[in-house]
């Protein structure tokens, strides 16, 4: 008979919570955006997005064999990893390149350091960190979408160059009609994920609100409160997918509450400080991956006292 009374320190939870299904609850949430990446950039994207979940799930149990670990690919952690990851990329680049994201994301950024939970910094944002710096060329050849792959600027790019060219309307910034990342889509149905990921208990809302209030305070101070240009860089780029879905890894971001504010706080002044002054029109990515280096220095300072505590 299975012995079912365990000692153990306190605090005592039980909960019918486990990896499969929190990150089946990611991946439907980002159902809805992955489709409009499909339909507004077609092929390309379908390319760039089964080659990099493929990737990182092949990668992910050959290692797992390699090091005779149990194969865990069935927790969907690594399907979330190449979707991040696909999202983070234009449709036209090509297939090698999502695949070689995802096999660094996965064997080192994930596996090298203990695997899944283990991870200081979030792999997808780390893997496009590496190809961006790589291969410049091909992570920023952006397309407009549609059936033709025609180049052209990214929103936050126009902004950043003055390059004179008409900015999107903020009703195609909203529904994801403009160049850029497959990520970079709909912002409307990134939200509407999110707030599925915060009605199952996946995710609370205090880092995505926090991180994109940050920059939108800053960006309208910045703009010399100008309403447009703050919404511009509210809803274009990567701060939706990187607000919701990137800043609130489990493994690389702080579990205090106060702690996630801080890193919330963090994330978004980094990021309006690097696009509004730095040489690139984007700063979301390296601005997580800078508190997520920052993330358990944050927690040691941000932890309760432990009742009882004496030095």
């Amino acid at each position: 008979m299975e012995n079912r009374l365990i000692a153990s320190s306190s605090p005592h939870i039980r909960a019918d919570e486990s990896v499969n299904k929190i990150m089946r609850d990611v991946v439907i949430a980002l159902l809805p955006a992955t489709l409009a990446g499909v339909y507004f950039f077609r092929m390309g994207a379908v390319k760039v997005i089964l080659a990099a979940v493929i990737a990182a799930v092949l990668t992910e149990a050959a290692i797992q064999k390699i090091s005779k670990k149990p194969v865990t690919i069935n927790d969907w952690s690594a399907v979330v990893t190449g979707l991040l990851l696909a999202f983070n990329i234009p449709a036209s680049a090509p297939w090698w390149i999502p695949v070689i994201g995802s096999i660094f994301a996965i064997a080192i950024v994930k596996q090298v350091f203990g695997g899944l939970g283990h991870n200081f910094m979030n792999p997808a944002l780390a893997a496009r960190a590496m190809l961006l710096a790589s291969w410049p060329v091909q992570m920023t050849a952006w397309v407009k979408p549609g059936t033709d792959a025609v180049s052209t600027a990214t929103t936050l790019g126009i902004l950043k160059e003055g390059t004179g060219d008409a900015l999107p309307s903020l009703a195609e910034l909203i529904i994801g009609n403009v160049g850029g990342c497959i990520g970079e889509t709909s912002a409307l149905l990134l939200i509407i994920g999110g707030v599925y990921l915060v009605y199952r208990g996946v995710i609370t809302p205090r880092v995505p609100v926090i991180y994109i209030g940050t920059v939108a305070v800053l960006m309208l101070i910045f703009g010399g409160f100008d309403m447009t240009y703050m919404l511009t860089n509210v809803f274009a780029g990567g701060l939706m997918i990187g607000a919701i879905y990137m800043a609130t890894d489990y493994a690389s971001s702080p579990v205090t509450p106060k702690g996630q504010i801080i890193f919330a706080l963090g994330c978004g002044i980094l990021t309006a400080v690097i696009r509004k002054f730095g040489g690139y029109p984007e700063g979301v990515s390296y601005s997580i991956l800078v508190m997520n280096v920052a993330a358990p220095l944050i927690d040691k300072y941000t932890s309760p006292r432990v009742f009882g505590e004496v030095k």
